[in-house]
C-alpha cells in the first residue's frame, strides 16, 4: 500500500500565517502537522509517500526532504492550483499505479491514529473505505449515509439538510477502482473534482464502499482556534525531558520539555510545556499548555495557552494568553501595559502592546 498526502491549498482560514507558510507546517507541540501525519502513515507499515504540493513546495520539501529522517521515501507532485481532492488523485495516478493507497489530508490531526481502519481495509478490501467522525453541524463537510452493516449508501458534499452526522474527516482508503470513478465525474459547481462525487460514483455502480467511525480526538487545523486547541491536546501527552539548562533560580513544574540548547533563567515553566532548541526564557512565567519554538527569546513575560513559532521574541508583556506568534515576529510592551492580551501575529511582524 502507498500513501498520498495532500499539502496544497491556500489555507485562507489560517491567515495571516498561510500567506508565508503552508498551513500543514504549523507546529503542534513543536512539530509540523505534516510530521504528525507522516508518523501516522508510517505506523501503518507504509513507506512510499507522495505529497501533493502547491506554492509552498520549497518549504514543505525543506522540512520533509526525501523522508529518510522519518523512515519514509517521500516524493513530490505539483498541483498548480486547487482543483479538488479527486484532481490530486488524478495527478498521482502514474505514481500510485495499480496499488491500493491511503489518501490523507495534511492538515488533519488524529493523534490516536488509523491503524484499525487500515487493518480492516486490508482484510476486507472494499473498493473504498472512508473514515468518518460524528459532528454537531455536518453542513460544512462531506457527509456519509451509512447502513447498519457499515456500507455507504450515499455521500453528499456540504448538504444543506444533512441526513447523517457522519462527516468525512480527510482519511480515505482506496483500491485502483477509484481511478475509473474519477475518470467518470465532472467538476462541481465550484470548479473542483470532488472526491465525494468519485466515491458516490462507485456506490452508484454497485461497488463495495465502507465507512469506519473514528472516535478519538480529531482536528482540522485550518483555523487559529483549532491549532491552539490541538496544541493543548498533544501537550497533555508529553513526558518531562530536560536536555536544556535551567539555572538555580528557575523552577520547572510537571511535564516540561527543554530541548537541547534551551536556557531558562530566573523563570518558572509550568507543564505541560515545551521550550525549543536554542531558545532563551528569562525572568518569565511560561505555561501551562504552551509551546515555544526554536531560537526564540522570551523575557519579562507571562505566556500561557499559546504557541510561539521559531525565531520569535516576546519582551515585557505582562500577560499573553491563547496567542499564536509567527516566525521571527517581535512583540514588545509600549508605554502603557494592559492586564491581559491575546494576539495572533503573523511571520516577521513587529507588534507593540499598549493599554
Amino acid at each position: 500500500m502507498k500513501a498520498l498526502v495532500l499539502s496544497g491549498g491556500s489555507g485562507t482560514r489560517l491567515r495571516p500565517f498561510s500567506y508565508s507558510m503552508p498551513k500543514q507546517l504549523m507546529p503542534i507541540a513543536n512539530r509540523p502537522v505534516l510530521e504528525h501525519v507522516l508518523e501516522n502513515i508510517r505506523a501503518l507499515g507504509i513507506t512510499d509517500v507522495a505529497v501533493i504540493v502547491g506554492d509552498g513546495a520549497p518549504q514543505v520539501a525543506a522540512v520533509l526532504g526525501d523522508g529518510s529522517r522519518l523512515g519514509l521515501s517521500v516524493s513530490y507532485i505539483r498541483q498548480d492550483r486547487p482543483l479538488g481532492l479527486a484532481h490530486c488523485v488524478q495527478l498521482a495516478k502514474d505514481h500510485l499505479g495499480d496499488d491500493d493507497f491511503v489518501m490523507y489530508l495534511g492538515d488533519n490531526m488524529l493523534p490516536q491514529g488509523v491503524a484499525d481502519m487500515a487493518e480492516e481495509f486490508r482484510a476486507r478490501r472494499p473498493a473504498a473505505q472512508v473514515v468518518v467522525h460524528r459532528v454537531a453541524d455536518p453542513r460544512a463537510f462531506g457527509v456519509a449515509e451509512v447502513a447498519a452493516d457499515g456500507r455507504v449508501t450515499r455521500l453528499v458534499e456540504k448538504p444543506r439538510q444533512p441526513r447523517s452526522d457522519l462527516a468525512l474527516i480527510g482519511v480515505y482508503f482506496f483500491t485502483p477502482a477509484i481511478h475509473e470513478a474519477i475518470g467518470n465525474i465532472t467538476p462541481s459547481a465550484r470548479g473542483e473534482l470532488e472526491i465525494t462525487d468519485a466515491i458516490q460514483w462507485l456506490v452508484s455502480h454497485g461497488a463495495d464502499v465502507r465507512a469506519r467511525e473514528y472516535t478519538g480526538y480529531w482536528k482540522d487545523t485550518g483555523r487559529v482556534e483549532d491549532v491552539l486547541d490541538c496544541n493543548r491536546e498533544l501537550l497533555d501527552s508529553v513526558e518531562r525531558s530536560v536536555r536544556g539548562q535551567a539555572d538555580a533560580d528557575s523552577l520547572l513544574i510537571g511535564p516540561v520539555v527543554l530541548e537541547p540548547g534551551a536556557r531558562v533563567v530566573r523563570s518558572r515553566i509550568v507543564g505541560p510545556a515545551i521550550v525549543g532548541a536554542g531558545s532563551l526564557v528569562r525572568d518569565s512565567v511560561i505555561g501551562p499548555h504552551t509551546s515555544v519554538g526554536r531560537d526564540c527569546r522570551i523575557e519579562n513575560t507571562r505566556l500561557d495557552l499559546s504557541i510561539v513559532l521559531d525565531g520569535a521574541s516576546v519582551s515585557g508583556v505582562p500577560a499573553l494568553r491563547g496567542s499564536l506568534i509567527g516566525r521571527s515576529a517581535a512583540v514588545t510592551l509600549g508605554d502603557a501595559g494592559g492586564m491581559h492580551h491575546r494576539l495572533v501575529v503573523g511571520d516577521h511582524t513587529q507588534v507593540e502592546v499598549a493599554a
